[in-house]
């Protein structure tokens, strides 16, 4: 896959999440080192950094609470801000047809969480025909009570979400993936 047909998607890596009641900092400092590590890569490669970033009309997402922004840890991202209202990045923010008009085949997926907004922009950009890398490690999830009572740990979530995706509508990858592949573009150019 060529880079000028690749894009970072970083999902909802917004403040807007440190005020919501389950919050965990439990696989933060993992999670951002793993991101961190993800940007750094892609950004080497000049390839797009879009930030996504989550908005609804009231609470900790409403833009009037003054959270909807990334996340302290990012570095400043020179890239694309799009906003969205729905637990899909592309359908009503404008990315999808800025991705086209960019000739933007192959998407790299990170953010926060994991089997929601991160997943649910997988399927969707699979549906619409884009080559989809999943990279769990640089995401984020917390833990989520089933109606039945069962607790599901982030962990849990995470390999059921791999389980969904894997070959069906993306390629599971790790960072290391990610940067070993771009090393081996680098020496085969």
């Amino acid at each position: 896959m060529s880079h000028s047909q690749s894009a970072l998607l970083v999902i909802d890596v917004q403040q807007s999440f440190l005020h919501r009641p389950y919050f965990s900092e439990l696989d933060l400092p993992e999670f951002q080192t793993q991101l961190l590590k993800l940007i750094a890569a892609c950004q080497a490669q000049a390839i797009p950094v879009i930030t996504v970033l989550h908005v609804e009309p009231e609470g900790a997402f409403a833009k009037a609470s003054n959270w909807v922004k990334p996340m302290d840890f990012l570095p400043p991202l020179t890239g694309l801000v799009f906003e969205k209202t729905v637990h899909n990045a592309l359908i009503g923010s404008g990315l999808h047809e800025w991705l086209q008009q960019q000739g933007i085949t192959h998407l790299i997926i990170s953010g926060i969480r994991t089997e929601q907004c991160c997943e649910t922009t997988t399927r969707v950009a699979s549906d619409l025909g884009y080559v989809v890398e999943f990279v769990t490690e640089a995401t984020l999830t917390f833990a989520m009570q089933h109606p039945n009572g069962n607790i599901y740990s982030a962990a849990e979530i995470k390999e059921r979400t791999e389980l969904v995706l894997h070959e069906r509508f993306a390629r599971i990858c790790t960072v290391d993936d990610i940067v070993q592949r771009f090393a081996a573009q680098a020496v085969a150019a």
